[in-house]
């Protein structure tokens, strides 16, 4: 139930690690949308045991399937008892096998589509968007890498491979043809820097409670934060007596925020339904003040809508491009027989996304993975 808004004594321009945060976190949305984690797709069977991104070749399009060199014989001895590779290969099978092949599945489908475009997206590409992204924060590359691994858990290969490569082909999947509006950038500051409402929330799955919990709310609204402690199901909140972070304008749940920006300083809420089986009961504790003038932020505004705008093209293309797939998982005994889209753009469209065509620097003819 935690609102992603800021109180007034975070509304000001962010730090550089805070948008370090919210560009990881932005990238990350994008690709739980899409319904995948990506790693780089091995074009052919012959390139398997081969690093994409060894020696500078443009291959990164490419994951390999085992390491350097495909394992073969041991992977160890106990008290000179051998473990074989095959057996150890077959238990992570049983374990993680499905859960791999739907991520094979998922980056071929965005290979195919980057032949089909004639698309290539090189280590070099990748090498120079993590150069770009690290300088947004006065950082360098090597720096940019050890805060990952720090603050994520994410080495610089499976940087390149899960997160760079794919938000490339998928952003050139996509095309270009983004626009940001004035009222898009206004709706992004009344949201991040506006009036909030501060408050106190309890959180129920029963409606007959909610309504016990809100008569009792009602008589002795000084005991609002116990009742929270001891009938909200929302754990974070709970803890601290119903505490939450403001609520904006703009955000996620409309019934809430309605609910909140109605109550004045000390009043509590009806009984608000959010969702399918979600009861809250809002505390108004005051208003934040917007300290901070459009101006100061419009460039701010401007990068992270437009990457909130890109995001969206990229899941709808993803989407767009599973739905008209055929696949046939062996593992899980499914089939999807998918239709490609035909209308009469080519936004969202299997064989032709939106504004896709041959990047500046790549030819029109050029396989979307450049072999050795």
């Amino acid at each position: 139930m935690s609102e992603r808004s800021h109180s007034s004594s975070d509304a000001r321009p962010t730090s550089s690690k805070q948008k370090a945060v919210w560009l990881l976190a932005g990238t990350a949305v994008a690709f739980l949308v899409a319904g995948v984690v990506f790693q780089l797709f091995r074009a052919t069977a012959a390139d398997a045991g081969r690093d994409p991104t060894e020696k500078g070749e443009a291959q990164t399009g490419k994951a390999s399937v085992s390491g350097p060199q495909r394992r073969t014989g041991l992977a160890g001895r106990v008290n000179g008892e051998p473990v074989p590779w095959d057996l150890v290969a077959e238990e992570c099978m049983d374990r993680y096998g499905k859960e791999v092949l739907e991520k094979i599945i998922n980056r071929t489908i965005i290979y195919q589509a980057c032949r089909e475009q004639g698309i290539v997206v090189s280590a070099a590409d990748v090498e120079a968007e993590i150069v770009k992204i690290a300088q947004r924060f006065n950082l360098g590359a090597e720096n940019w890498f050890k805060m990952l691994q720090a603050e994520r858990n994410i080495s610089p290969t499976q940087y390149r491979r899960d997160v760079i490569w794919p938000m490339l082909a998928l952003k050139a999947l996509a095309g270009e043809n983004i626009e940001v509006t004035d009222e898009m950038l206004q709706e992004a500051f009344v949201r991040d820097y506006g009036e909030k409402v501060k408050a106190k929330l309890i959180v129920l799955d029963n409606l007959r409670r909610a309504q016990t919990v809100w008569e009792k709310a009602r008589e002795e609204p000084e005991r609002f934060g116990e009742l929270a402690r001891e009938f909200s199901i929302e754990p974070n909140s709970r803890a601290l007596s119903g505490a939450i972070p403001p609520i904006r304008r703009f955000s996620d749940n409309k019934e809430l925020e309605k609910a909140a920006f109605a109550l004045k300083e000390g009043e509590i809420s009806g009984i608000v339904q959010v969702g399918f089986s979600r009861y809250v009961i809002i505390l108004c504790e005051g208003r934040t003040r917007q300290i901070v003038e459009y101006d100061e932020v419009k460039e701010n505004l401007y990068e992270h809508v437009l990457e909130s705008q890109v995001q969206e093209s990229v899941a709808r293309v993803f989407s767009a491009l599973k739905e008209g797939a055929e696949i046939h998982n062996h593992l899980t005994n499914t089939s999807i027989k998918g239709v490609k889209t035909v209308s009469g753009t080519n936004q969202g469209r299997v064989t032709t996304a939106a504004g896709t065509g041959p990047s500046s620097g790549r030819g029109a003819n050029s396989p979307a993975v450049q072999n050795p």
